[in-house]
């Protein structure tokens, strides 16, 4: 993958008010752009992701799309802290990080800043845009915002309305980070034992019961103490630790929670209606943090989409593991058991 950095200076007006004097994001690319710039595989990471998605996503996008025929991007998203500026980059206006005082960013001025990077790279047409989770919520507002722009899109684990379920978690994994003493203060580790905690509490959205079970169980009896899933949830914690930041996981958690593609339009229905990609929509069957309801609402709500089930043990992070399954369906070679919902309309 190839490290690129967009530099914007003028101000970028934001959804809930408030703006971003300047801005750059930082993103990775892997082959090139053909003459007429509408060979593009657009990736949108999830929340604590970064712009490699080679990495992150095991080399599924490569299986998906050869680098000798397509522009495969990714983008660390606005609000980051993989390059992106996010809470710890400098303030233009006093040359101080913002920490507490970055502005409240949502999925749409997210994706604003990925259309003015578009523009700048002379992007015509998108391809292929393809996200999970948040990355999910993203490509969606995009292919509402500019149906013309994405010729197909691809869903995993995602949903039009961020879920009061969905919000509890995240409003429980922000007090954890507030309960951290130093979250108050102004340093770049500020609150960052909280977010070890928040970490833990999130991964069991991540995952589920069965998937504990299988990992998790003790060998023996005997075990009162120094259980499997004690260690397990502390050594997520601190691997989370040594690679995020708590300002960019505060501020990218309440960006997720003000994700409604209905808001200011004519509602989530209509709003849904708007989108002209063809769209295939990936739900996993052990979510319980985007449950199957919130994708066959997408396939029943998008025209001409097309929608597949998946089987995991993993819960929400089967959109990160589930590499033959997810090949498969993308590929068109649909698993016998998955099922095809046709849109209305």
């Amino acid at each position: 993958m190839h490290q690129g950095l967009f530099r914007y200076s003028e101000d970028l007006q934001l959804e809930l008010g408030g703006k971003l004097k300047g801005f750059e994001l930082s993103y990775s690319t892997l082959g090139s752009l053909n003459e007429s710039r509408d060979n593009v595989i657009w990736v949108c990471h999830a929340l604590t992701a970064n712009s490699d998605c080679s990495d992150w996503w095991s080399g599924l996008i490569e299986r998906l799309f050869d680098p000798s025929e397509y522009f495969i991007i990714c983008v660390n998203m606005l609000g980051g802290c993989y390059g992106s500026t996010g809470p710890l980059s400098k303030n233009p206006e006093d040359g101080k990080p913002y920490y507490h005082g970055f502005p409240s960013l949502t999925n749409r001025d997210i994706v604003a800043g990925f259309d003015l990077l578009r523009r700048e790279l002379g992007i015509s047409r998108i391809h292929t845009l393809m996200g999970g989770s948040m990355g999910g919520q993203q490509a969606l507002e995009w292919s509402i915002q500019l149906p013309e722009l994405v010729a197909n899109l691809i869903l995993v684990g995602t949903n039009a309305v961020h879920s009061p379920w969905g919000v509890a978690f995240n409003e429980s994994q922000r007090m954890a980070i507030e309960t951290d003493p130093t979250w108050k203060e102004y340093h770049p580790s500020a609150g960052m034992d909280g977010m070890k905690a928040a970490r833990a509490i999130a991964l069991l959205s991540y995952r589920n019961y069965q998937c504990y079970l299988n990992t998790q169980t003790e060998a023996n009896n005997e075990v009162v103490d120094g259980f499997k899933a004690s260690s397990y949830q502390q050594y997520q914690g601190n691997k989370l630790y040594k690679r995020f930041n708590a300002f960019t996981y505060w501020y990218l958690s309440k960006a997720m929670d003000s994700h409604n593609v209905g808001r200011g339009r004519k509602g989530i229905s209509a709003a849904l209606a708007e989108i002209k990609a063809r769209a295939t929509i990936i739900g996993i069957r052990s979510d319980v943090l985007f449950p199957l309801q919130e994708q066959r609402f997408l396939a029943m709500n998008i025209r001409g989409s097309v929608y597949h089930e998946i089987d995991s043990d993993y819960g929400h992070d089967g959109f990160l593991l589930e590499l033959e399954q997810l090949s498969n369906i993308i590929n068109g070679n649909r698993e016998p058991n998955s099922k095809h919902i046709r849109a209305n309309g």
